[in-house]
């Protein structure tokens, strides 16, 4: 099976209730679009609601960055890219990207740390093996690929 890089998961229509007074999507509602992307992505990896009800596991966010590039408006067609930068047994780090899906200018990023969560300990553990394999297969394909640009950045304000 061919994996592409990045992959393409979920696309999206801007809502007329995640408009704000600006006339644009309001922030929390690009938190909620790449929610929607990480979701596809997550069923991707195998890490659905079957699995984890079966293993009684999930994921949590353990630190996020995003960043707003350009507005968009109500209606505005999406579609959303997702990179794999590293995974270990426990956790995976990825970077989604938010386009406008007939303008093609990119409107956000979105850079995610998820862990995975043993529910009857509600620590860290050890993902599946079929997961694992699974990250390994998309890591290989998404080797090929530059890491996009912002990831890995911390918040900060330059001086001058």
């Amino acid at each position: 099976m061919t994996i592409p890089a990045p992959l393409s998961l979920h696309t999206e229509t801007v809502r007329s209730e995640w408009i704000d007074y600006n006339g644009h999507m309001n922030v929390a509602y690009y938190v909620l679009a790449f929610d929607f992307a990480t979701d596809a992505f997550l069923n991707y990896i195998g890490l659905d609601h079957g699995h984890k009800a079966r293993a009684n596991v999930t994921t949590f966010v353990g630190d996020m960055n995003v960043t707003y590039i350009s507005e968009v408006v109500e209606g505005a067609p999406l579609r959303f890219t997702t990179q794999l930068l590293e995974y270990d047994a426990k956790k995976f780090r990825y970077f989604h990207s938010m386009y406008h899906a007939e303008e093609g200018f990119l409107a956000a990023t979105n850079e995610l740390l998820s862990l995975h969560i043993d529910l009857e300990t509600r620590r860290v553990g050890a993902m599946a093996p079929e997961v694992i394999d699974r990250l390994r297969a998309i890591e290989e394909s998404h080797s090929n690929i530059a890491i996009p640009d912002g990831a890995g950045r911390v918040l900060g304000m330059r001086r001058k």
